[in-house]
C-alpha cells in the first residue's frame, strides 16, 4: 500500500524531496503538491469527506484549525533534537499535533544597483516615504503576514488578549494606509503576487527591495540580479526587526491507512541528514545540530545567517494559536486586496476586516 502524502510545493521546498526521492519513490503518491494555502484547501476538502492521508506539510499557524484530523504525536516522534520554541510553536493546547521542518522569518534583500544602500529605510514609515519599490505578496497569507508587521511596528496588534479581532484599532488603519503607499511604489502587478513571485521580481531586478524566506536564498543567489543583493536587517520598531514567523511542519492525519509507516517517515523528516538538506538552501531547519554545522559560504551569506538568527532570536512575531484562523485570514487579505486595488480605503477595508472575523470567530 502505498503512503499518500500531500506536499506544500514550490523552489523553497521541493529540493528536500528531489533529495529525498520522494517524487519517484514507488511507495509513495503524491496526491497534493502545490502552495500552502492551495495544500490546505485540498487538504480540508480531502479529510473532511473521509478521503485518506498518510502524512501531510502543515504550519504552525494552521495545525490548529486541522487538530479534528490528525494525530496527536507526542511520544510517537522524537523531537529532542529540534528546537524547543518551534516545537513548542508546533502544539496547541498541549497536544504536539505537527512536527517542525523549518523557522521561518523574513530577511530584507536590497538590489545596491538599485538603491543606495547606506541609505535604505529602516522602517516601514521611511520605506513608504522612498519612493523605493518593496516587492511584498499582494495575496493570501503574504498579504495579511505583511500587515501584521507594520502593526506591530506601529505599536498596535491585530487581535487582543483573548483572541479577538481588533481590526478597526488606530494603529491598524495607519498601517493599512502605510501599505498602501508603500505597494504604490512598486509595480501594478504586485497585487496579485505570492511569495515565489516576490522572488522572482528581486532576482529579476523588478524591484530595489524585497522580503524573503531564508528558503529562498539559494534561489536569489544565483539569479539574474544576484550579484547585486545584500542582506539587512528587517523593518522593525525600536527593539530591532520584526518578522511574522512559524514553522513548516509534518503532520500525520487519523486517516491513515499505515500508521507505523507514517511515523516512520516523519522520523526519517526529522533526522539531521533530512533537516541538512533544507539547511543547505538557507533555510532555518529546525534540527539544532544541523543547523549548527551550516556554514556560509562567502561574506554575504554570514551576514544574511547572522541577521536571520537575530531575528529568530529577538523579532518572531507569531498569531495567537486559533482553531479558525484561515478563515479569518482568507477574509482579511481579501479586502486588504481590494485596498492595494484601489477599490476600498483604509478604513474600510478595516471594517471588512472586522466584520468577518468577527463573523467567522462568533
Amino acid at each position: 500500500m502505498k503512503l499518500r502524502l500531500a506536499l506544500v510545493g514550490g523552489p523553497m521546498y521541493d529540493g528536500l524531496y528531489e533529495a529525498m526521492g520522494l517524487f519517484d519513490d514507488p511507495g509513495i503518491d503524491i496526491v497534493v503538491h502545490e502552495d500552502h494555502p492551495t495544500l490546505n484547501r485540498a487538504v480540508a476538502d480531502l479529510l473532511s469527506n473521509g478521503g485518506a492521508l498518510d502524512v501531510i506539510s502543515t504550519h504552525s499557524k494552521y495545525a490548529p484549525s486541522q487538530r479534528s484530523w490528525l494525530q496527536p504525536l507526542d511520544e510517537r516522534v522524537d523531537v529532542g533534537s529540534l528546537a524547543p520554541r518551534a516545537v513548542e510553536l508546533c502544539r496547541f493546547e498541549s497536544v504536539q499535533y505537527c512536527v517542525p521542518r523549518n523557522i521561518d522569518v523574513r530577511v530584507l534583500w536590497a538590489n545596491r544597483s538599485l538603491c543606495d544602500i547606506e541609505n535604505v529605510p529602516s522602517s516601514w514609515d521611511q520605506l513608504a516615504s522612498s519612493g523605493l519599490a518593496f516587492g511584498f505578496p499582494g495575496r493570501e497569507s503574504g498579504l495579511f503576514g505583511t500587515l501584521f508587521e507594520i502593526v506591530t511596528a506601529f505599536g498596535g496588534r491585530l487581535f487582543d488578549t483573548e483572541a479577538r479581532a481588533a481590526f478597526l484599532d488606530t494603529h491598524v488603519i495607519e498601517a493599512l494606509e502605510c501599505l498602501r503607499r508603500i505597494s504604490a511604489n512598486g509595480p501594478r502587478a504586485m497585487v496579485d503576487w505570492h511569495y515565489d513571485e516576490v522572488d522572482a521580481a528581486v532576482g529579476r531586478g523588478d524591484v530595489a527591495l524585497g522580503a524573503a524566506w531564508p528558503g529562498g536564498t539559494t534561489a536569489l543567489r544565483a539569479s539574474a540580479s544576484g550579484s547585486d543583493l545584500a542582506p539587512l536587517p528587517y523593518f522593525g520598531d525600536a527593539s530591532g526587526p520584526r518578522s511574522y514567523a512559524g514553522c513548516h511542519g509534518w503532520a500525520v492525519p487519523i486517516s491513515t491507512r499505515d500508521e507505523q509507516s507514517a511515523i516512520d517517515l516523519i522520523q526519517r523528516l526529522c533526522a539531521i541528514e533530512t533537516h541538512a538538506i533544507d539547511a543547505a538552501s538557507g533555510a532555518m531547519c529546525a534540527h539544532e545540530k544541523a543547523l549548527e554545522e551550516v556554514e556560509p559560504i562567502d561574506e554575504i551569506d554570514a551576514l544574511r545567517l547572522s541577521i536571520t538568527r537575530a531575528t529568530i532570536a529577538n523579532g518572531m512575531l507569531t498569531y495567537p494559536p486559533m482553531e479558525r484562523f484561515p478563515e479569518v485570514e482568507d477574509a482579511a487579505w481579501g479586502a486588504i486586496h481590494a485596498m492595494l486595488a484601489e477599490r476600498i480605503n483604509a478604513r474600510e477595508t478595516a471594517e471588512q476586516m472586522q466584520a468577518s472575523a468577527e463573523e467567522v470567530l462568533r
